[in-house]
């Protein structure tokens, strides 16, 4: 037991998230930010450094969307938080619950030209939730309360919160730096005594000072809505329904730690649910009722179509993808999402999660929806044939079909699959298959590049038994490759599996058709396994389509035995994905 449990600030920040039972916090370490870390290692709070402050972020997101608590990452002031911003629009743009704490310059130093010292909250603003400030060591513990908070409520996100060197330290510490470097150890003139006298109150205040809050944490308004009535509403059209579809997208995982019930709710609703995101794998492997194929041709035939949690965006053709004379259920927690693009004919503003389940209370399969649920059955077995049928065996490099169905056998049933990438990431995403809830990791709506390796790190380190796959393309792996060190470090022991095609061929497959060129499209046959190796890991070069299972196993062997490896896989060029530029 500690003797002084709060010798300094970061022990009162590691308080709260013990109390809350956060067991890890990913960080790249900084001055302004040690106390932290100390206090979290203190309370036996993993501190988990990875390489790249993005990628403590992206770890974070990747543990809160796991374990359904809120994740944290911790890094330094300056060029610490602006590196996190891309990871904060992805987290924001997934709705994932997390608290970011950025050190900052000295309060009394604010705006003096200090080290690493910027406006870093109106950088930051459009990629949180909220941001938040502490100026008193008084206001640390209620501000990561507030913080935790508010990243779960209502629609969740991000939320930021400047934590200044000087409220971090011990106090006799940052006395003796304030009183140094003013020059005033020993006061002579008028002016010295004066900026002492200034000094010694402005510590008094950042030290002892109580804390009173005067923004206190206000929940959302009250949705004002009959929910009741919109779940008999919703239940009457799918009683009447002879063609139903369901999709499911990451929102109805947010804030999940177990999703037992909810997978009970869809099998027991007994439609057919297509599944994005984070929603992928809820189902299981083998699912009946679940499809992965031929989406948009049901979601045209269908007469009702229930959406949770998955915004009539790109990928849902911006609404026009469902039948003009369907009729449309939808729960969502953000009133935006709920009627941008389309506006539902029963729109239900809740957690889409919770919807399913009340939902399945009121209603039971009918007879009626067999003929379509087999349909769409003839169709997911018939694209299934057909993507097998182009998988080549053989060649002078390795086929990604083929390749992908050999994986898809070797997967273990906890098997995590974090995806990074292209062009080789989407056809892995048409034929492995998620194995159970909270188990897919894949970038959401914002398509970052450059997830993997965060995501392996917070997965490993919310999973520590479970084998971690990450898919990177060529081009994407070079964003995270340096986090094979921190899984080296950590222990942690995940398999990334690199398709080397020597280009970004997601992109150069349409520029060059549509512009002619492939100019900024071309890579090189790089060693991205000695590049692994020399980071800690294990390197796998496979060229021969002969030796596929062989060096799955062999990569399996290793990881059990305690090894990140990394298998760079020499992939043919196809033509399975012609046409499939996004914008």
């Amino acid at each position: 037991m500690m003797k002084n449990p709060l010798r300094h600030g970061g022990d009162h920040l590691a308080n709260v998230l013990s109390k809350w039972n956060i067991s890890a916090i990913f960080t790249l370490c900084g001055g302004h930010i040690s106390p932290i870390l100390v206090g979290c290692e203190e309370r036996r709070i993993k501190v988990v450094d990875c390489r790249d402050e993005r990628n403590a972020v992206f770890a974070a997101d990747a543990w809160a969307r796991m374990t359904g608590l809120p994740g944290v990452a911790a890094v330094t002031a300056g060029p610490g938080v602006t590196n996190t911003i891309t990871a904060l629009k992805n987290a924001q743009l997934a709705q994932t619950p997390l608290v970011l704490l950025g050190g900052a310059t000295a309060t009394v130093l604010k705006g003096r030209g200090a080290l690493q010292d910027i406006d870093q909250t109106s950088l930051i603003r459009s990629a949180v939730k909220l941001e938040l400030k502490c100026s008193t060591v008084a206001q640390l513990a209620p501000t990561l309360e507030r913080a935790l908070r508010e990243c779960r409520a209502g629609v969740p996100g991000p939320v930021f919160v400047e934590v200044p060197v000087d409220v971090l330290y011990p106090e006799a510490l940052v006395r003796e730096w304030f009183v140094k470097e003013a020059g005033v150890e020993h006061p002579k003139t008028l002016g010295q005594r004066a900026l002492k006298l200034y000094l010694e109150g402005h510590l008094l205040r950042q030290f002892h000072a109580p804390h009173v809050d005067v923004t206190q944490f206000v929940p959302e308004p009250p949705v004002l809505q009959n929910t009741a009535a919109l779940l008999d509403e919703a239940a009457a059209l799918l009683e009447t329904a002879e063609r139903p579809a369901l999709v499911i997208g990451s929102q109805a995982m947010v804030n999940v730690r177990d999703a037992t019930s909810l997978s009970r709710a869809v099998e027991a609703l007994g439609l057919p649910v297509w599944l994005g995101g984070s929603a992928r794998g809820l189902l299981g492997r083998h699912n009946p009722l679940q499809f992965r194929h031929a989406r948009g041709k049901a979601l045209k035939e269908a007469d009702v179509v229930v959406v949770c949690g998955f915004p009539f965006d790109f990928r849902m053709k911006y609404g026009f993808g469902i039948g003009a004379r369907a009729k449309v259920i939808a729960a969502n927690l953000s009133a935006d999402e709920l009627s941008r693009n389309r506006t539902p004919d029963v729109a239900v503003r809740l957690h889409p999660g919770e919807f399913l389940q009340r939902l399945a209370a009121k209603v039971r399969p009918a007879p009626a929806w067999q003929g379509f649920i087999d349909a769409c059955r003839a169709r997911e077995v018939a694209r299934d044939d057909e993507i097998r049928a182009k998988a080549k065996a053989t060649g002078e490099k390795v086929d990604p079909i083929h390749f992908f169905l050999r994986l898809e056998e070797h997967l273990s049933d906890d098997a995590v699959l974090v995806v990074d990438g292209g062009d080789f990431v989407a056809t892995a995403a048409y034929v492995l298959k998620p194995r159970a809830p909270l188990s897919w990791l894949d970038p959401g709506v914002f398509g970052t590049l450059g997830v993997g390796g965060g995501f392996a790190v917070g997965a490993a380190t919310a999973r520590r038994d479970a084998q971690v796959w990450v898919i990177y393309g060529d081009g994407s792996s070079a964003y995270s490759l340096a986090e094979f060190d921190t899984f080296a470090r950590h222990g942690y022991a995940p398999i990334a599996v690199i398709g080397t095609d020597a280009s970004w061929q997601q992109i150069a497959r349409d520029q060059v058709t549509i512009l002619g060129s492939a100019v900024g499209t071309g890579l090189r046959f790089t060693s991205y396994e000695q590049v692994a190796e020399g980071y800690g890991g294990k390197g796998l070069l496979l060229t021969d389509p002969a030796k596929v299972d062989e060096t799955l196993a062999e990569a399996k062997r290793l990881a059990a035995s305690g090894v990140p490896v990394c298998i760079n896989v020499h992939i043919a060029r196809t033509d399975f994905r012609e046409g499939s530029i996004s914008i």
